[in-house]
């Protein structure tokens, strides 16, 4: 049977974010998880299925990409299909057509399982490695201890809080109330929890949104924040170890995270709350 490039549609969806979570099991390379489809569906379900796509052989889903901006399509592969010849020729067919509808002309990212096919097939056609990144891991089969600072689960009442916290950590962030309530009502959410961390003025000070794939397999947070004013105080990492153990409490085997390898502060606070460095990967891209 041929492969079938599919634009899933909002109905679509749920068939997108199920096998995602079939995907994620311990020891996988590091791939777009369900969180990250429910991250970006803070935009709304219609936006969200107007950034899938699914390739898929007899009605089965062999990939799913995610195009997170103009130029970035987010891959991954269902694990028994990494060196599937005939899917990753089909693959690099399609994001290298800008007439097929996946990424436009010119400069452009994929981000790719490790030693999936298609990295090497694109590689051999031309595309070069990116900057690094670098993933982290929690195992979450001890106890998390308290993180110390008071912790709520941001709830719609909390929805302010959250996205007030979300603007003073990232510079150019938009995150709204309604892009929290558009987010809370995706699919991924279910398996979602938001917090807040306080300092003792109970002042909103770091925010992060974890993701469980269900029992027995990894969950992901995306993403963590600290509000500038107050940073280099440990609610960085106070936060981080309350993501842990919330995950933990959703039944995630492991907690993961991935950070530029340039943002040296980062990786330290993911270290600094029980997360060990796995090694670097890098997205490939097609020059201008």
């Amino acid at each position: 049977m041929a492969i079938v490039l599919s634009e899933p549609g909002v109905d679509g969806l749920s068939g997108a974010v199920g096998v995602l979570r079939e995907w994620q099991y311990e020891g996988a390379p590091m791939q777009l998880h369900p969180g990250d489809l429910g991250w970006f569906w803070r935009s709304g379900a219609e936006a969200t299925a107007a950034a899938v796509r699914t390739w898929s052989r007899d009605g089965r889903i062999l990939a799913v990409g995610l195009l997170d901006g103009p130029g970035l399509l987010r891959l991954t592969i269902a694990p028994a299909a990494h060196r599937d010849e005939e899917l990753a020729q089909q693959l690099v067919a399609d994001v290298t057509d800008p007439e097929r509808g996946v990424l436009p002309d010119g400069k452009v990212n994929i981000e790719a399982p490790t030693g999936a096919l298609v990295q090497d097939l694109l590689s051999e056609n031309g595309w070069n490695t990116d900057e690094p990144w670098t993933p982290l891991r929690r195992d979450l089969t001890e106890p998390v201890k308290d993180p110390g600072v008071r912790i709520e689960v941001a709830g719609p009442e909390r929805a302010h809080l959250r996205a007030a916290v979300q603007r003073a950590s990232f510079d150019g962030a938009r995150f709204t109330d309604e892009h929290w309530h558009a987010m809370a009502a995706g699919l991924p959410y279910a398996d979602a929890r938001c917090l807040l961390a306080y300092d003792d003025r109970g002042n909103a000070v770091a925010a992060v949104t974890v993701w469980s794939a269900g029992p027995g397999r990894p969950g992901l947070l995306e993403p963590m924040g600290v509000h500038r004013e107050h940073r280099r105080l440990g609610h960085g990492k106070a936060i981080t170890v309350a993501a842990a153990a919330a995950l933990q409490k959703l039944g995630s085997s492991s907690a993961l995270v991935c950070t530029p390898s340039s943002n040296v502060g980062a990786v330290a606070t993911y270290q600094a709350a029980g997360f060990r460095q796995r090694p670097e990967v890098r997205d490939l891209y097609r020059p201008a």
